[in-house]
C-alpha cells in the first residue's frame, strides 16, 4: 500500500524525477514553524537522506541554506541541529519583532481593500475555530498564516522580508521556551482586535496593540530548554 509520504514524494518529484534541496528546505522550515520539529533536534545527513530518498550532497545543500536562514546550526564535525537560541537572543528576537511588526501594522492601517480584509478575517476566524476545537496544530498554522499575510502585504518590502524571518525565529523560541503543560499560546481576541484596528486605520493604536500582543506572548515563556530525541521519519512521513 502506498503511504501518504510516498504519495507526497511522487507529487513533489513529478516533472523533475527527484526530490530537490528546495523541497527539503521547505519541509524542514514548515516543521520548525509549526513546532513539530523542536529546537535542538539533531538532523543527521544519513537519516535525512533516507527519509527524503536523496543523496547526502542534496541534504548538505539544504542544510547549508537552512543554516544561512538561522533555522539550524551547523558546527564543524558535528551533526546539524535545529536552532536553539539562548535567553538573551530570545529577548532580542522578540524586541526586533515588536519593532518590525509594529511598523508593518502601522503602514497597513487603512491600506487593505475589501477582499484583503475578508481574507484576513477568514484566517482570524479559522484560528479561533481551531482553538475552540482543541486542534493546536491547526491553530498554529492559522496564527502563522495571519502574521505571514501581514508580512507579505507590507508596503515596505524590506520590512516584510525581515518580519518573515522573525516569524520563523519567534516560532523556534516559542517551541523551546513554552511552559511545561501549556498547550497553547493563543491570546484570545488579539488578532480579531488587530483586524478591527487595521480596518479603522488607527495606526498608532495598532502598533501598540501588536507590540503588547508580542510582549504577552513573550511573558508566557519559560527559560528552561528541553532536549528531546525526535524521530525524523515520523515527523516527515505524516505531515506536509
Amino acid at each position: 500500500m502506498t503511504s501518504r509520504w510516498q504519495e507526497e514524494l511522487s507529487v513533489s518529484a513529478r516533472g523533475t524525477g527527484r526530490i530537490s534541496d528546495q523541497h527539503i528546505v521547505d519541509r524542514i522550515r514548515h516543521a520548525v514553524l509549526t513546532q513539530r520539529l523542536p529546537p535542538n533536534t539533531r538532523l543527521p545527513e544519513v537519516t535525512l537522506g533516507e527519509v527524503f530518498g536523496v543523496s547526502r550532497s542534496v541534504i548538505r545543500k539544504a542544510l547549508t541554506r537552512l543554516a544561512s536562514d538561522h533555522v539550524i546550526v551547523q558546527q564543524p564535525n558535528q551533526v546539524a541541529r535545529v536552532a536553539a537560541p539562548d535567553v538573551a537572543e530570545t529577548r532580542e528576537i522578540f524586541a526586533a519583532r515588536r519593532l518590525v511588526e509594529g511598523e508593518v501594522v502601522s503602514l497597513l492601517c487603512g491600506a487593505f481593500d475589501g477582499a484583503q480584509y475578508g481574507a484576513l478575517e477568514t484566517l482570524v476566524h479559522a484560528e479561533q475555530l481551531a482553538y475552540e476545537q482543541g486542534d493546536e496544530s491547526r491553530r498554529i498554522e492559522q496564527s502563522l498564516a495571519i502574521h505571514h499575510y501581514l508580512a507579505d502585504h507590507s508596503p515596505n518590502r524590506i520590512l516584510g522580508v525581515m518580519l518573515t524571518d522573525l516569524i520563523l525565529r519567534t516560532s523556534i523560541v516559542i517551541a523551546l521556551y513554552k511552559r511545561s503543560g501549556m498547550t497553547s499560546c493563543y491570546l484570545e481576541n488579539d488578532h480579531a482586535d488587530l483586524l478591527a484596528l487595521l480596518r479603522e486605520g488607527k495606526a498608532d493604536i495598532a502598533r501598540r496593540h501588536v507590540q503588547t500582543h508580542l510582549e504577552s506572548l513573550e511573558n508566557l515563556l519559560d527559560l528552561s530548554a528541553p532536549d528531546t530525541d525526535i524521530d525524523l521519519a515520523s515527523i516527515f512521513a505524516f505531515n506536509v
